[in-house]
């Protein structure tokens, strides 16, 4: 027994620990190195990349995962990356001096499942070649200089997660099948589409969603689109957040976008809609509404407002409201936030009794409320600022604290569970908010993909 347990020690001890790298992806990473300044140390030309560069792993001497993110790289992206031909997973993420344009020859790297350029500098066309990466479930470009159109051949990701561009300079309208070519309703497995802070345009064809879509996130805000909200949209019930502020879209909203059972955080901010405020009443998982600076008729303040009782912010500014504002709505037991500035509300504020304890900030400036029945001990910033009210009773129209105190409340200590610490404001809208959000979900998103891919 113990002349067997000396034998299998010896050959365990003879055994190679890993294979080294294969010439053709030796050749590769040394073409990338000589474009990039600020490599690792360990990156020379007397080392085996497999056993001893850092971002690198490889299986059977193949090059699989290179993760560099965040290491100050500089320069281009070679060419020759597309003789990596076992790779699976790039990571060049936060290399803000890493640009130029993007080789198309990214496009060869048919294993890969995970492209990560956001933070970047590159330049120019987005690469119809990355069409060819069918296998690709995370494609992140976002944050970086692109420009021209989305290409339609992204249409062919069928395995696609993510899809976020956001952050780019790309222009265009966003592309739908025809019967030669491919467009990004194909794309029914993906679940987010981010397409924030470019210059795309609209109408937005009605094509582009279908009930077959499984989406959770549509973040279109900042663009430059125009024409109505397709109503399409509204057919994706497994949608949670849809974000498409700060653009120039005309018309209703779509009755279907009420129906969205899933629907958390809708913001429709900024824009020239018209008609009546939309009926949200069964969209009952609502926490973060905006519907501010629209060109709504003037109408009641909707009394669906009490249906949401999981809202925790609501910002209407300016969206032609009038009469007296709901009782109820101070009493949703997860509310935090409400800006109704510059309508044309009126008559008496009551906000007496079962007012939300989580309640922070009601922003009422510029209104015509001329009597406020509030209890003395509340623990608010109501602003009143603007209203004939405030000729009469100037106790009222001074804020207990200021909004900065609020959110200075979560700056220094963590936030109760229940409490946000963000509270957004007009000012302050769900696009940012999302942004911080969206940020830490694309950081979870590959810690999941480094583990098991």
């Amino acid at each position: 027994m113990q002349r067997l347990l000396l034998l299998s020690l010896l050959l365990v001890g003879l055994r190679p620990s890993s294979s080294q790298t294969n010439s053709q992806d030796v050749a590769a990473l040394q073409a990338l190195m000589k474009n990039w300044q600020n490599v690792p140390q360990n990156w020379t030309g007397t080392t085996d990349p497999c056993t001893s560069w850092d971002g690198i792993s490889c299986s059977s001497g193949r090059v699989t995962k290179v993760k560099l993110p965040s290491m100050n790289l500089q320069g281009t992206v070679s060419s020759a990356i597309d003789q990596l031909a076992a790779l699976t997973y790039l990571d060049l993420s936060n290399n803000p001096n890493l640009g130029g344009p993007l080789t198309p020859n990214i496009g060869k790297l048919k294993q890969l499942t995970t492209l990560n350029l956001q933070g970047c500098s590159f330049t120019g066309n987005i690469p119809k070649e990355i069409g060819n990466l069918t296998q690709l479930t995370f494609l992140a470009l976002n944050s970086n200089n692109f420009t021209g159109g989305i290409p339609p051949t992204l249409g062919h990701l069928s395995n696609l997660f993510l899809l976020d561009l956001t952050a780019n300079q790309l222009s265009g309208q966003i592309p739908v099948s025809t019967s030669s070519t491919p467009g990004l309703d194909q794309l029914v497995s993906t679940k987010h589409f981010h397409f924030g802070e470019n210059q795309l345009i609209g109408p937005i064809s009605e094509s582009l969603f279908n009930d077959n879509m499984t989406l959770i996130h549509v973040y279109f805000q900042n663009n430059k689109f125009t024409g109505p909200i397709p109503e399409s949209l509204g057919l994706v019930q497994t949608l949670e957040m849809i974000l498409l502020d700060k653009n120039q879209f005309s018309g209703l909203v779509p009755k279907s976008i009420g129906n969205l059972g899933n629907l958390m955080e809708l913001n429709l901010a900024s824009n020239l809609l018209s008609g009546t405020v939309p009926d949200l009443s069964n969209a009952t998982q609502l926490n973060y509404l905006d519907l501010s600076n629209n060109n709504f008729a003037s109408s009641p303040a909707p009394g669906w407002f009490s249906t949401l009782t999981s809202l925790n912010t609501l910002l209407m500014d300016n969206d032609g409201l009038t009469g007296t504002i709901p009782s109820a709505l101070f009493s949703l037991p997860q509310l935090q936030q409400v800006s109704l500035a510059d309508n044309t509300l009126k008559g008496t504020l009551s906000m007496r009794s079962n007012i939300s304890p989580l309640l922070r900030v009601v922003n009422l400036t510029n209104n015509q409320i001329i009597e406020a029945n509030v209890d003395p001990g509340y623990n608010i910033s109501l602003i009143l600022t603007g209203n004939p009210i405030c000729l009469d009773d100037t106790s009222i129209c001074k804020p207990k604290q200021q909004q900065q105190g609020v959110l200075g409340q979560c700056g220094a200590v963590p936030c109760p569970h229940n409490q946000s610490a963000y509270p957004a404001t007009s000012q302050n809208s769900a696009s940012t908010r999302s942004s911080q959000s969206q940020g830490s979900m694309i950081f979870m998103v590959l810690i999941m993909h480094s583990l098991f891919f």
